[in-house]
């Protein structure tokens, strides 16, 4: 079913992004159910070295992305401006579903196409990394992170699926859908590029790259409790962005038992070639999916 109010966004950075977001791009297609036939667009950061020409179809754009000079360089930098520049050009658009190359659509993403009740669909980290507990007193890391969102402090938490702890809300961003119209994804790169020029708190809070890889995710996480009431996001159960590159640390009761039971999945370094997958089922028809996308 055509849908132009969900539009699905993704990037490409390298050759080998390019051959993730293929098969992305082919998982959407084939094991959308309704959101299937949606808009997807792709931006590509580095055209010359990753051309993504061939991907495109009828309901695929193209979109170059160059990143602004001022955080150029800096880590997921241009996932942030990419997501800025799809909500600017998002007109009667309900539902931006933004979905990293390294992830697998395997069943009908529905929790993503957003209705008038929310507008935001989110899964908790899986793990603490630079997260805090809510007893502990926000960091400098984190207090500036408030600051800019304009929070003295940040009261709502989540639980960690794979660590299993309560924290300040914190939230993974493989995966997520947003409502353009809140204009919060302009606002998310507004507010990180002016941590990222700030020298001084680069210098005195974000010194190492744990704090630097996850500055993006704790910005987009502060943002979305500052700006959006409670009941109006939307935590995703954890069927959705399940952590398949985390999977022999994920807590046995909770461990995806089947790939197939999965609605979406994250597996950046992880193989996808089913043979090579022996540490979950993987059912048909979707095993001879991948076989047939790692060949």
């Amino acid at each position: 079913m055509h849908n132009d109010r969900t539009i699905f966004l993704t990037l490409v950075r390298t050759s080998a992004e390019k051959d993730y977001g293929r098969i992305l791009i082919d998982s959407i297609r084939d094991f959308g159910g309704e959101l299937s036939q949606c808009p997807i667009w792709l931006f590509e950061a580095d055209p010359q070295n990753a051309s993504c020409t061939s991907l495109v179809d009828e309901q695929v754009k193209i979109f170059p992305l160059g990143v602004p000079d001022s955080v150029k360089g800096y880590f997921f930098a241009s996932k942030v401006w990419a997501c800025a520049q799809a909500e600017a050009m998002a007109s009667d658009v309900q539902s931006l579903i933004w979905i990293d190359p390294v992830c697998l659509v395997i069943q009908p993403p529905l929790l993503f196409e957003l209705d008038g009740a929310v507008d935001t669909a989110v899964r908790p980290v899986h793990i603490k990394n630079v997260g805090q507990l809510p007893e502990e007193s926000p960091d400098s890391f984190w207090q500036k992170v408030y600051n800019v969102v304009g929070l003295a402090d940040l009261r709502m938490t989540v639980e960690t699926f794979v660590g299993k702890q309560q924290i300040r809300a914190y939230f993974n961003t493989h995966a997520f859908a947003v409502n353009p119209a809140k204009g919060l994804l302009h606002e998310w790169f507004t507010l990180f590029e002016q941590l990222v020029r700030d020298k001084d708190y680069q210098k005195a809070a974000c010194p190492d790259q744990l704090h630097q890889i996850f500055l993006h995710q704790a910005i987009w996480s502060a943002l979305l409790a500052a700006r959006l009431p409670l009941e109006r996001v939307r935590i995703l159960p954890p069927d959705y962005n399940y952590p398949y590159n985390l999977h022999q640390s994920v807590p046995p009761e909770r461990r995806a038992a089947a790939l197939n039971d999965l609605v979406c999945a994250a597996y950046e370094e992880r193989s996808l070639d089913p043979q090579l997958m022996d540490d979950i089922a993987v059912q048909e028809p979707l095993r001879s999916w991948l076989a047939a996308q790692v060949r």
